[in-house]
């Protein structure tokens, strides 16, 4: 080694010196805070200290539990709200509840030694715990697949628009429709007569060239008969186009009218922002159901949060029974026996006491009794012998 590489490393030492027990104390604080996230008591643990890597593994899963619960809950109401203070706030309590909850889930889980009443005290925890997951994956699902879903909520947008224009078309739909209605029947008289006007006169100029009727070429008697009814047909035209046509115009005036209210009801329809935590998770479910590819990555996303979320539960249900559990059951039996005693010597001393009252009170009763008994003999045979001191004079 060179001097000066020398010189480097002894200079260095002293900093390696003091960082490292620092660094030494801070894995020290994180092993007690995360102890302390799988609910597990120190001082016990100091007893089984071969469980501590057990319960420092389970105690960060909580915690990563409730960090994921907290970026979730956040971005779902920053999704609502659109207000990054709120989004905070409320992520920090929707992450501790969380964190709180499988705190409590984990830590009121105590290994029995029967797998089958084991089970039937983690179950009612798992179905808590797949419940949570599927509370936090929800949101941060909508996060991992945020620009399918805007795509998706563009073309979502635009069918509610469209539905939103179709009401308004619909509303006058059946006016629209009279209108038009009665244009066509005037038209198709105005038609008919038109057409029988050109019948009559084709007929007359027919029987004028000798094309047709008489087969003659004159101006005759039969041509003017031809001609007068074609020109009767051109009075009852004109006469039916002059009563008519004002009236379809007023009417196809009046359906102008009515789609420029239709379209000034569209301009005036309010757009309002089409993207809140509703709409995004129906699109979500249609991009799922439109695509497999979508429809596997979201259920694996689901069981990997329901597998995160469980994890702590199943390690205390597979997991053997160790010695944390035994000296927990060990506290826990030494308590249990100790306030067994207690009550039951206050349970004794109370029913002696209520025996001994109850005696006593007996007693008391029946000796008072006794002497008013007396009293009223020595009174009765007192007075009977006042009575028998007395003369009484019988006349």
């Amino acid at each position: 080694m060179s001097t000066p590489v020398k010189v480097a490393f002894f200079e260095f030492i002293p900093t390696i010196l003091f960082v490292t027990p620092l660094i030494l104390k801070l894995m020290q604080k994180v092993k007690h805070f995360l102890l302390f996230c799988a609910g597990v008591d120190r001082s016990l643990l100091a007893k089984a200290p071969t469980d501590e890597h057990k319960y420092i593994g389970i105690g960060a899963t909580v915690l990563f539990t409730g960090l994921l619960a907290f970026f979730s809950g956040g971005y779902a109401m920053y999704t609502v709200f659109d207000n990054a203070f709120l989004a905070i706030v409320f992520g920090l309590i929707w992450g501790l509840m969380i964190f709180n909850l499988d705190r409590y889930i984990v830590l009121s889980m105590k290994s029995n030694g029967a797998w089958f009443k084991d089970f039937m005290v983690a179950f009612p925890r798992l179905i808590l715990a797949v419940f949570l997951a599927l509370v936090i994956s929800k949101p941060l699902e909508l996060k991992i697949f945020e620009k399918e879903i805007n795509a998706e909520l563009v073309q979502m947008e635009q069918e509610v628009y469209k539905k939103q224009e179709d009401q308004v078309r619909v509303r006058y739909a059946v006016q629209v429709a009279d209108y038009q209605s009665n244009i066509q029947q005037l038209k198709t008289e105005i038609a008919q007569k038109t057409a029988n006007r050109d019948s009559l006169e084709r007929m007359a100029i027919q029987e004028a060239d000798g094309t047709g009727g008489s087969r003659k070429r004159n101006l005759g008697p039969i041509y003017k008969t031809k001609k007068a009814a074609a020109e009767n047909a051109q009075k009852e035209l004109d006469g039916l186009m002059a009563s008519y046509l004002p009236i379809i115009k007023e009417q196809e005036t009046s359906i102008q009218n009515i789609n420029s209210d239709i379209n000034k009801e569209i301009t005036n329809l309010k757009r309002s922002a089409y993207g809140g935590l509703a709409a995004r998770m129906d699109a979500l479910d249609r991009l799922a159901s439109q695509s497999e590819a979508i429809f596997w990555a979201n259920l694996f996303i689901i069981l990997l949060f329901v597998s995160i979320e469980t994890a702590p539960i199943f390690v205390k249900l597979i997991a053997s029974r160790s010695p944390y559990d035994f000296v927990l059951h060990e506290v826990e039996h030494e308590f249990k026996m100790a306030n067994l005693e207690k009550t039951s010597l206050l349970s004794n001393a109370i029913k002696n006491k209520i025996q001994f009252d109850t005696e006593v009170g007996v007693y008391q009763n029946n000796a008072r009794i006794q002497m008013e008994k007396e009293l009223i003999d020595a009174q009765l045979t007192k007075k009977l012998e006042e009575l028998k001191g007395q003369e009484f004079d019988w006349a």
